[in-house]
């Protein structure tokens, strides 16, 4: 599902640089990214969707070579395929629950808008405990509310890869395990790679795999590329 090999990328006037001579994940694999803060667990995230680009390297994604792709061509390729779980959730504030679920097919034409795909906003919504807040504004939803609106936005398009950066982060015990069984029972039903960025390690035991990034993060005056 996602191939990087030799990537490099740095932010402009920083000494961030993230170095991967290779990281392969597979597909159906449920992966769980672990390390400090600035280590680049969420930059990775944002590579691999297409946010940002690469300066050198190769990313390809589902074999589409993500790197090469300009701009527009990332957004689109990001909309179609990937599913994601923003740390700040990112959920457009004059939209009502229901609609920001639904906010792929909103802004995408090549995604087409039928009752199913209405009806399955429904059920997700059902099943992470949000049936009676669909009409509701993301400023009349508690912070784990507004969560579980964006989790069931980055599933409604049934996307073959999912990214989710600290999902569970502002969840009870309760709907932390409730969320993380669906993301489980998706993948394994569709066969969709999961990569989470997450500082809970009393999660990790339900992956496949475990990355420590911490040794992908290097300083840009340390040019003999040991890591910090």
């Amino acid at each position: 599902m996602i191939d990087i090999a030799r990537l490099s990328f740095q932010y402009p006037g920083s000494d961030f640089v993230l170095s991967i001579a290779h990281l392969s994940l597979g597909i159906g694999e449920k992966v769980a990214v672990v390390g400090p803060s600035g280590s680049g667990k969420t930059t990775l995230l944002n590579l691999i969707s297409g946010i940002i680009a690469p300066q050198a390297g190769e990313l390809t994604v589902a074999q589409k070579n993500v790197a090469a792709m300009s701009d527009s061509q990332r957004r689109d390729f990001r909309i179609n395929h990937i599913g994601m779980v923003f740390q700040q959730f990112e959920l457009v504030e004059y939209l009502r629950a229901r609609e920001n679920i639904l906010l792929p097919y909103l802004i995408n034409s090549s995604l087409q808008l039928s009752r199913n795909v209405q009806q399955h906003a429904e059920n997700l919504a059902n099943r992470v405990g949000l049936e009676d807040k669909l009409n509701r504004y993301p400023n009349q939803l508690s912070q784990g509310e507004q969560q579980r609106v964006a989790i069931c936005r980055a599933l409604i398009t049934g996307p073959k890869l999912l990214l989710a950066d600290e999902p569970t982060g502002n969840l009870d015990p309760a709907n932390k395990r409730k969320i993380l069984e669906i993301l489980f029972n998706e993948c394994k039903a569709n066969q969709q790679t999961l990569v989470v960025v997450t500082h809970d390690m009393a999660i990790l035991d339900g992956f496949d795999r475990t990355i420590d990034f911490e040794q992908f993060r290097q300083s840009s005056h340390n040019p003999s590329g040991a890591t910090k």
